[in-house]
């Protein structure tokens, strides 16, 4: 990942929240699987109404923008931690979950979820080897289902 991407995923966020009347703080930098935009400022807490709908449409067009060009795992956008925070507690959510189908046999269900938070969930549970997981559903939500391991051999 190059500095020049990083700069012009910065100005691009910064461009989008001025055109939006917030006054916000954009950096970048790189995590183990991509990159994290990360965004601070009271103007931000605009992004976060609504379940975060405004920072989830932001995440969707950086994306939408930078996908050709950052080959180097996701990007994540993030505005005062609030999806840092939450990807958290899905990840919890869905150890327990795991751990819960592994000691009673019963599939356990979580969602519906967008593909980010899927995608959360999956690498999450794939850390568990008693357990799988699979999205189900034909819609952009889906719900995912997490089973024994060993359920398939009892089918």
């Amino acid at each position: 990942m190059t500095a020049d991407l990083h700069t012009r995923m910065t100005a691009f966020v910064d461009a989008v929240a001025a055109a939006m009347g917030l006054s916000v703080q954009v950096a970048c930098a790189p995590i183990d699987d991509g990159t994290r935009v990360t965004i601070d400022g009271e103007g931000g807490e605009l992004l976060l109404r609504r379940q975060a709908a405004g920072l989830d449409a932001l995440q969707h067009l950086v994306n939408a923008v930078f996908r050709a060009e950052h080959t180097a795992g996701h990007i994540v956008v993030d505005c005062l931690d609030y999806r840092k925070t939450k990807d958290e507690e899905l990840r919890q959510t869905a150890v327990l979950l795991a751990e819960r189908a592994r000691m009673t046999g019963e599939r356990q269900e979580v969602g519906p979820l967008n593909p980010y938070a899927r995608r959360i969930v999956h690498l999450a549970v794939a850390e568990d080897p008693g357990v799988s997981s699979e999205s189900v559903g034909d819609a952009f939500l889906k719900t995912v289902l997490i089973s024994p391991a060993d359920s398939a051999a009892r089918g």
